[in-house]
């Protein structure tokens, strides 16, 4: 069985290596949910569903939003509560 000799710049190296592709991992999760207040067409994205589908979620009261203007928000906190509280889990 050869012997491979690991050097300090091999490690330096992984080391770069190993954090750049964490630091990516973290950038792609990071990116669902990353802001406190989410657009519409951020929830509609996240949710998958269409702007109606989102309009009829807001006139039931089933996602509560704050309104400025012409612009609504959703709270990502409220949208993942509400997720969680209506997870359906096989049993």
């Amino acid at each position: 069985m050869p012997t491979s000799i690991i050097t300090t710049d091999d490690l330096r190296e992984f080391k770069i290596e190993l954090l750049e592709e964490i630091q990516k991992l973290l950038e792609k999760e990071s990116g669902n949910i990353s802001k406190k207040w989410l657009k519409s067409t951020e929830v509609m994205e996240m949710l998958k569903i269409s702007s109606g589908t989102l309009n009829g979620f807001r006139t039931k009261g089933i996602l509560p939003y704050s309104k400025i203007g012409g612009l609504i928000y959703y709270d990502s906190a409220i949208i993942q509560k509400i997720l969680t509280d209506n997870l359906i889990q096989n049993e």
